[in-house]
């Protein structure tokens, strides 16, 4: 299997840096050759090189969805360690309901918000063995 890639794309390029990078611990570099775009590389626990999976963070080509509107693109689901703490900060800073954290059994506590720049993402702590 090959190395997956997603990209989130954003109005407002450092706003959205600085809500992912604090969300999920992200770091960001401005990829060579992507200035046009204000393309930047996503590097994490469990995205890298050496990793399966890859991401990058661009300016968006069109607008953006209205806040509130329908699903309009991939959604990312990423684990954290405390989905209501990483809910209640994105809430605070930013993010918007998109749902709110709830238990499935067998999976884990998962919620969903709006990150500001028309995206829903996702975080779920997985349900303990």
């Amino acid at each position: 299997m090959g190395t997956v890639h997603f990209e989130i794309h954003v109005d407002d390029g450092p706003r959205a840096r600085a809500f992912y990078g604090h969300l999920f611990g992200w770091s960001f570099a401005p990829m060579p050759g992507g200035e046009e775009m204000d393309y930047h590389l996503i590097s994490g626990d469990g995205i890298g090189p050496d990793q399966a999976l890859s991401g990058g963070m661009m300016q968006r080509m069109d607008k953006s969805a209205k806040p509130g509107s329908a699903i309009r693109g991939a959604t990312l689901t990423v684990e954290v360690a405390n989905t209501d703490a990483a809910y209640a900060w994105a809430l605070g800073n930013g993010g918007a309901e998109a749902l709110p954290p709830a238990d499935y059994p067998g999976i884990g506590r998962c919620a969903y918000v709006e990150d500001g720049e028309g995206n829903v993402v996702g975080m779920i702590t997985p349900e303990e063995a």
